[in-house]
């Protein structure tokens, strides 16, 4: 095994290509370990090969620094509200990786652990750790671990947003059109393809892992909650996702502008799920994207996925208690507080919720395709949400409430647009409206407004179609 040649990070201007030096932070300020044996890629959230500026960066250094590369991903039990529907697409995600790191000669290990202690433990040998970056506070504090332990240069490169977080705001921004113009200023710079690099050593390091080619045995080797079923309709991994953009683009696309918000209709992409778990690059969705032409439909998009999407980013950035109802701004506790005491009618206890019994069809269809098929249409979501509000006792239990659910059963739960988007219902990235019972100034939604702007019937056929089809699939 070569010595390693200890080499400083390299500065700004000395970057890859397609490698934007804002992308990259020291994390600490230990030197590359001369005698460690390889360069530690540590692939927590950019769970995938293509266009993952993490997995590129640390190629470059094991090439400089004539080392192999070691690519591993931490795998804990009961991730918290994490679950089986979670973990399965997780996992199916992880399969993908090895088989596309393979093709490219690149060692990949899942070790069983918390993910911190898997990446200290497998940095003990290795000259510098790599590491991808997350926004949530587990995620910010397993890199602070690793950074503080790891005893040699640890190196967080983004790969996950369009516009790394501090360059677009160094504040809480109060709505989209804020933080448009902040993020759209950088996106020539950064909205472009990333070269992959040809790693030079190929020589896999003696490191066991768990087999990735049983995947129901694994699942049910991890302490975790098995009750929440995954769900057939969906299948994690980038050659998935893949295949679900193209998809999109050739059938829904065209008329994705209109149709968006019409939830009897199918003209959603499904990429939230697989941007949660870094199964596919937002910069490859929007390039896909760009080359359908310069139209409403491709503004639009643009619009949900990086300016919509990065809000959240720099909401849980920014905002220590973004999952707790603290939160939300001002004026929203304020007005919520004082009609805390208004009449709930009719009103429901939390499982009455969450068993979708309710005097609503359209809500109850609306809680039975989240739960059967871990997915629900935007425009629902935020009548489903508005609606837990005005039905449960106080607004605190409501957010308690609202959270829970959608983090249990959505497979994009847990993730900076739920925090956000459920703290939207509560007034957050909003503003006062003329105020009513219960809501008192935030916003509401009435299954009147839904039956003008939408064909709720129409959305509640449809759902128990799908769920039917999955249930039959379920006992084929």
């Amino acid at each position: 095994m070569a010595k390693v040649k200890a080499q400083p990070t390299p500065a700004p201007h000395d970057l890859y290509p397609g490698l934007q030096p804002e992308r990259v932070q020291l994390l600490n300020d230990d030197p590359v370990r001369e005698d460690g044996h390889y360069v530690l890629y540590w692939m927590q959230q950019s769970q995938r090969s293509e266009l993952n500026h993490a997995l590129e960066y640390a190629i470059h250094r094991a090439n400089e620094l004539e080392q192999p590369l070691l690519v591993a991903f931490g795998l804990m039990d009961g991730y918290p509200e994490a679950n089986l529907r979670h973990y399965h697409f997780l996992l199916q995600g992880l399969a993908d990786v090895e088989a596309a790191l393979a093709k490219r000669s690149v060692p990949f290990v899942v070790q069983r652990g918390a993910p911190d202690e898997v990446a200290l433990r497998l940095a003990a040998d290795a000259a510098l750790v790599v590491c991808d970056r997350g926004y949530l506070r587990p995620q910010r504090q397993w890199r602070e671990h690793v950074a503080a332990a790891a005893g040699c240069a640890v190196v967080q490169v983004e790969s996950d947003v369009v516009v790394p977080v501090e360059l677009a705001s160094d504040h809480q921004e109060h709505a989209a059109r804020t933080i448009r113009p902040k993020i759209t200023r950088h996106l020539d710079r950064f909205l472009v393809d990333l070269p992959q690099t040809k790693l030079k050593d190929t020589a896999a390091p003696e490191v066991e892992g768990e087999d990735l080619s049983d995947l129901d045995t694994l699942l049910l080797s991890l302490d975790l909650d098995h009750t929440v079923r995954p769900v057939p309709l969906f299948t994690g991994g980038t050659s998935a996702a893949t295949a679900v953009l193209q998809r999109f683009l050739r059938d829904q696309f065209a008329d994705y502008a209109a149709n968006r918000n019409q939830p009897q209709t199918d003209h959603v992409s499904h990429m939230s799920k697989y941007l949660h778990f870094g199964q596919i690059s937002p910069i490859a969705i929007a390039l896909a994207i760009s080359e359908q032409g310069e139209d409403e439909n491709v503004s639009t998009y643009l619009e949900e996925l990086i300016v919509r999407r990065e809000l959240p980013m720099n909401f849980v950035y920014h905002q220590p208690d973004y999952d707790q109802y603290s939160c939300l701004p001002a004026w929203a506790r304020t007005t919520l507080a004082e009609h805390a005491g208004d009449p709930r009618e009719p009103g429901y206890t939390a499982r009455e919720l969450e068993d979708a019994a309710t005097d609503d069809p359209y809500w109850n269809a609306a809680m039975t395709e989240m739960k059967e098929l871990g997915y629900l249409h935007n425009h629902m979501r935020m009548y489903w949400g508005k609606k837990i509000l005005e039905w449960s006792a106080t607004p605190e239990e409501a957010y308690a409430t609202t959270l829970r659910l959608n983090n249990t059963y959505f497979l994009d739960g847990r993730d900076a647009n739920s925090f956000a988007n459920v703290a939207w219902v509560y007034g957050q990235h909003d503003r006062g409206w003329g105020e009513r019972a219960v809501f008192g100034k935030t916003r509401s939604m009435t299954a009147g407004g839904l039956e003008r702007k939408t064909d709720p019937k129409a959305y509640v056929a449809k759902v128990e179609r799908e769920v039917e089809e999955v249930r039959r699939a379920a006992n084929a």
